[in-house]
């Protein structure tokens, strides 16, 4: 996906977030470290400018939710940022790259232990298949079936990167 096939997407995405929404008045965007939180941001300024009031937007670290953290010398960990209540919220989880679920599944755990939202749904700007959990986005930018030798890799302007991309790339 170049940026344009990017942007296009998250747009699309938050058009479908707000028919699903009878307002945007309950309804907060957080993103999952890394890859989540510039997309997160983006998402909530295109449902902002399709509900004409701001939209709150989170960032959410999951490294000590992780099923794999024994098999890690030291986890990576981000800042949680979460400027408003998650209690009775619809919470968009926005991430990168669904592909076995398992960060999704750390993602709720996070959250949960943070209060309870209203409603937890999910979107990813692609998904890549081989779900390890039973978990299925709400909102999909792409699907790009790839096979388990192969991997997304997101490049966006806000992380340094000279240009907007999601690559296909083998491992």
């Amino acid at each position: 996906m170049n940026a344009v096939a990017i942007q296009r997407a998250l747009a699309r995405i938050a058009h479908e977030v707000a028919e699903s929404q009878e307002s945007g008045q309950d309804v907060a965007v957080l993103g999952i470290q890394s890859g989540g939180v510039v997309l997160a941001e983006r998402l909530a300024k295109e449902l902002t400018k399709i509900w004409g009031s701001p939209v709150p937007v989170g960032q959410l670290d999951i490294s000590m939710h992780r099923d794999d953290l024994d098999q890690r010398l030291t986890p990576t960990v981000h800042p949680t940022n979460i400027p408003f209540d998650v209690n009775g919220k619809v919470i968009v989880l926005v991430d990168d790259v669904l592909f076995t679920g398992r960060t999704i599944r750390a993602a709720m755990d996070a959250l949960h232990d943070l209060g309870r939202p209203k409603l937890i749904r999910l979107a990813v700007l692609a998904d890549r298949g081989h779900r390890a959990l039973p978990i299925k986005a709400d909102y999909v930018g792409k699907n790009i079936p790839t096979s388990l030798s192969e991997r997304l890799n997101l490049k966006l302007k806000e992380q340094g990167h000279d240009h907007d991309a999601l690559e296909l790339a083998q491992t």
